[in-house]
């Protein structure tokens, strides 16, 4: 299982925030629901988990997803976060 939390994907944050792709691939903003959209269209198994709250940020639940996913983690966050700029095109 491989968690993501929206931070990881934020464009607005610097990499010392939490966000762990390149600043081309990152996204602006993004919402639990975008990240459960791609990970439908990629096909892929998960759960989420609304009421969790980012460590970097503990006072606001921004909550996360785990995803089934037999790569690597920046393979996977890099595959979602292109699926959200997809899907917002």
């Amino acid at each position: 299982m491989i968690t993501i939390w929206p931070q990881y994907l934020d464009k607005n944050l610097s990499l010392s925030q939490g966000r762990k792709v390149s600043k081309e691939i990152a996204v602006k903003e993004p919402s639990l629901s975008d990240i459960e959209r791609a990970l439908k269209r990629l096909g892929l198994q998960y759960s989420i988990q609304k009421e969790r709250a980012y460590p970097g940020k503990w006072y606001e639940k921004s909550g996360r997803i785990l995803v089934e996913w037999d790569k690597t983690k920046l393979e996977l966050l890099k595959e979602v976060s292109l699926k959200i700029k997809e899907i917002r095109n």
